[in-house]
Order: structure tokens, then sequence, then C-alpha cells
């Protein structure tokens, strides 16, 4: 925390929960209205009033209030009162964001996910959710293999976690094209004033609006079938998903499927296979599904 730490460790956790939510509020979606709190906490007008008014008096320079649409908004020198751990933040956002105050558990001895994403800084992770919240574009520096380090324009409109990092869906103003971002190759974002174009926003992207239907099988080679079918919950040996088109490819590459014609692939740890290829012949980025093309005519 910072600010007047001693002010706000006076307060009961009830109240700490509704400022924690006030403070999550401005800095990941950028305002906040009273109404809002109260419908969160079930608390009266009165009671939010207070409440805005103790978060003003541990921060004065972190909102200002607009009196035509009676919200309160994320001032530009904004400085957090909860420090929020990048993992907490983001398991909050996709749950639906939860109270507000973020806390990493400790490590389990005896219960262990061996899998550990590298995490985007929270200022990043609160300047996308801001743009998303509030449909606008960003400029922003960003690193890639081939260009390293440019200047962006983009109007991003989902963040996804595809397995093996948190990346964010958006429009790229230089290609004029939705393509996918690494959240971890962001070095600065700032938000620009104008709200997006119609054609920038989510409703214009055909990858990520355009549902398609996976039917997984035990791969052909494995002799004994129940174990995988188990792994996978099957019914009648097939398993049957419906992802975004924008997604499939990173599903297909997290759980190893082979999505080859035939199913030649042998010996490299695909325990499943594709029974319907030709559904991806119009997925964009199909480059990461295994073997993906092979023996397709």
């Amino acid at each position: 925390m910072t600010n007047d730490i001693n002010n706000l460790e006076l307060l009961n956790h009830g109240a700490r929960e509704r400022l924690a939510f006030i403070d999550f509020s401005l800095q990941y979606f950028g305002h906040i209205s009273r109404a809002e709190l109260t419908e969160r906490f079930k608390t009266g007008l009165a009671a939010s009033t207070r409440d805005f008014a103790t978060y003003k008096d541990l921060a004065p320079g972190n909102l200002t209030l607009n009196h035509t649409d009676k919200r309160y908004y994320r001032c530009a020198d904004f400085v957090p009162v909860f420090q929020q751990d990048p993992e907490a933040i983001l398991h909050q956002l996709c749950q639906g964001f939860g109270n507000g105050i973020s806390t990493l558990v400790e490590s389990s001895e005896v219960c262990l996910d061996a899998v550990r994403l590298i995490h985007p800084n929270p200022d990043i992770i609160a300047g996308l959710m801001r743009a998303i919240t509030n449909q606008q574009a960003i400029k922003c520096g960003y690193v890639s293999v081939s260009s390293g380090e440019t200047e962006r324009e983009l109007v991003p409109h989902a963040m996804v976690n595809n397995g093996h990092r948190w990346h964010v869906r958006a429009f790229d103003r230089h290609h004029q094209e939705f393509r996918d971002f690494v959240c971890t190759r962001f070095t600065t974002i700032t938000e620009l004033e104008e709200v997006s174009a119609p054609y920038e926003q989510s409703s214009e992207d055909k990858q990520w609006n355009t549902m398609v239907d996976l039917h997984l099988i035990p791969h052909p080679e494995i002799g004994q079938t129940q174990a995988v079918e188990m792994d996978y919950n099957m019914v009648n040996g097939e398993l049957n998903l419906k992802v975004r088109a924008a997604l499939a490819s990173y599903v297909l590459r997290q759980w190893q499927v082979d999505c080859s014609a035939d199913h030649r692939i042998k010996g490299q740890g695909c325990q499943l296979a594709l029974a319907n290829p030709e559904t991806l012949i119009d997925v964009e980025n199909m480059r990461l599904a295994p073997g993906f093309g092979i023996g397709m005519s």
C-alpha cells in the first residue's frame, strides 16, 4: 500500500474492501460511480459518499468527479492505494473482478502447479484494461522478434491467456487488421483521447467472432485409449469443443493435438488427434497447430 498507511489500517475490513474496489476500478477501468459501489456492496448512497470522501482523503490526486454523469474518473497522476499482484489481478479480471483486494496465496508444499506464466507489469495490464473497457485507442512501445521496439497505435478489445503467456487481441492501425500482441512486450502505453472507430472494435473482428467446432479423439497410434478418454472426459471416444477461431491454434498447440489430415505425427507426445482438420481451413494463424496442412490436398 502507498499513501497514508496508518489511516487505512484504522478502517475495518469492510471499509478497506470498498476502498480497494474504488482503487481497482479507477486503475483498471478508469472510472467508477457511487451506484456501482452500492450495487457491489449493498450499502446506501450516504455510506458510499463517505467511502469516496475517505478515499479522496487518502489519495486526493487519484480521482475527480464529473458532475455531468456523476462518475469519478482516474486522474493522470494516479498512484494506487493498494499494491496488486499481477497474477491475482489477471485471475480477478478473468473471474469477473472480485472484491478488488488481490492477495497471492502462499504456495502449497503438497499441491503444486508446474505451469507458471510470466505476467505483465500491473501498469501495462491497467492501461490495456482501461482501453478495452472504454473502447479507446492506445499509443504504445512494443518489442517484436522481427522488428525490435517500434511505436504503434492499437485498439485492444480482449486479453487472453493462451496457455503459454498473456496476449491482447487488438486492431493494429498500421496494418489495418486485428492481431495478437504479447502483453509482456509492451514498454509504454499512452491512452489516446478519441473513441475507436466502429471498424476497429471487437464486433468487426471476424476471427474473434467466428466459432469453430473441434472434434478431438485419442491419437490412432495409441493402442489402449481408455486412459486418454478419461483424461479428457470424452464421450464415446470423442471430445467436442467450440472455440473462437482466433484462439483455435493456441488450444491445439497447448494440448498437442495432431492436426495433420492422416494423423501422421508419431512419437512427439501427441495423445490427441483432430478428427475434422477441414474445420481449420479458414482459420488464420494455424502455423502454431501441430501438423496442420500436412496431407491436405
